[in-house]
């Protein structure tokens, strides 16, 4: 592919004029050898700069390589290439009778950039999806291979990563037996006097919604297992017609609502797999705190809200438990996560994205990496302890820099 190349939202123009897709793993590997710099463009629903390689540098994508889906029913996991995503992913598990434990609202990502950047879905007992990684397989600056894996002293690095360590070509993740989910929705939850932790407790993933227009949250959706308890929910009416999450959308390419049992990957999810998104007319943010810090965090954003809603789309609240990896916005601590679709319009978005970050400084939060963000690395070095152990395994891995870009040394540095 020659010419232009974008994210999928179109925001970010990347310096390389060609996006390489090799066919086979011994050529992605002399293609990592011989290039100065390299940076792997995963789905593209990064929205930052991420994956820009520099204008010497190499942009590559793993999406021409054998997709490999290789179950093992007796061990309960599953290897995975790099270039997979997850609604491919979790068909061929689903096949097996088998089941993820989570997924992102938007089943269309890659397996490999999501855990990279941190990425999750919601749940009180779900950690982000790097979790479930047992093993992770690299080819690193020289062409050659190194597999890690879970036990490790170095593996709390290298899965949540931001691909400084190398192309991720494969990963080994856990699994469970497959459940099945309902899905109901409802809506005008009111913020005052709101129990933030039942209500995000009720089902297996709870998501609310907000346009910040006015106080409280527009809709509920609640995930439940079928093999668990099925709660009441009193504390909002349950919807009479099919939503979308943002406002005056249809749902037609939602996952399917009112309560109507189905497969785990056919409800964890907000969107349809079958539904693949041209293009993303939109800009997004995310930051998560300690999920103790929720009540406190959501009135400090509501106090901004006229800031906020003339340039939002949807903002989503859910609940993410603490996981090990280093870099997770989530290591550590059980978290509350506030994600913003915003318009398309970077000028902006950018000023009310400082406003959201001043709004929230005195709850320690902490962005997703493939989100908008403004925080300095001298701020990310504050939120994220364990940078220092990542930066010596980055020089362990990588000492030459080949992985590296304006981003991840922006993260890294000082």
């Amino acid at each position: 592919m020659t010419g232009t190349v974008t994210n999928w939202a179109g925001n970010i123009t990347y310096s390389a004029e060609e996006l390489h897709r090799p066919p086979r793993l011994d050529a992605l590997r002399s293609l990592v050898a011989g290039s100065p710099r390299v940076r792997v463009l995963g789905s593209g629903h990064s929205f930052n700069e991420i994956a820009e390689p520099g204008p010497e540098g190499t942009l590559l994508s793993l999406d021409a390589l054998p997709p490999t889906i290789e179950v093992d029913t007796t061990a309960r996991s599953v290897r995975v290439s790099g270039g997979v995503r997850y609604a491919e992913l979790a068909r061929r598990v689903h096949a097996h009778g088998l089941a993820l434990a989570n997924m992102a609202s938007l089943p269309h990502i890659s397996v490999a950039g999501s855990v990279a950047t941190g990425t999750h879905g919601s749940g009180v007992g779900n950690a982000p999806l790097a979790a479930a990684v047992r093993e992770v397989e690299l080819v690193t600056g020289d062409g050659g291979t190194v597999r890690i894996g879970r036990g490790e002293e170095r593996f709390a690095g290298a899965v949540t990563s931001l691909g400084a360590l190398g192309v991720v070509t494969a990963l080994t993740l856990d699994l469970e037996p497959a459940f099945e989910v309902e899905q109901h929705l409802f809506t005008e939850l009111p913020l005052e006097g709101l129990d933030f932790e039942t209500v995000m407790a009720v089902g297996y993933s709870v998501s609310l919604f907000t346009d910040w227009r006015e106080p409280g949250f527009r809709q509920v959706w609640v995930k439940r297992r079928t093999d668990q308890p099925l709660p009441g929910f009193p504390w909002a009416a349950p919807a009479t017609r099919a939503l979308h999450p943002v406002p005056g959308m249809p749902a037609v390419n939602c996952t399917e609502q009112f309560g109507v049992p189905g497969p785990w990957h056919e409800r964890l999810p907000h969107f349809r797999a079958e539904f693949t998104p041209s293009s993303g007319a939109e800009l997004q943010s995310e930051y998560l705190m300690p999920r103790a810090s929720a009540p406190g965090a959501l009135r400090a954003l509501d106090a901004i809200r006229t800031v906020i809603a003339p340039v939002l789309q949807t903002c989503e609240v859910r609940t993410v438990a603490a996981d090990e990896q280093w870099l997770s916005p989530a290591y550590g601590r059980d978290s509350v996560a506030v994600h913003f679709t915003w318009v398309a319009d970077t000028a902006a978005v950018l000023p009310v994205v400082r406003r959201v970050e001043e709004a929230l400084e005195a709850f320690d939060a902490r962005p997703h990496w493939g989100k908008v963000f403004t925080m300095p690395g001298t701020v990310l070095r504050e939120r994220f302890p364990e940078l220092p152990g990542f930066r010596a395994l980055v020089e362990d891995l990588d000492p030459a820099g080949k992985f590296s870009n304006a981003f991840v040394r922006g993260a890294l540095a000082g």
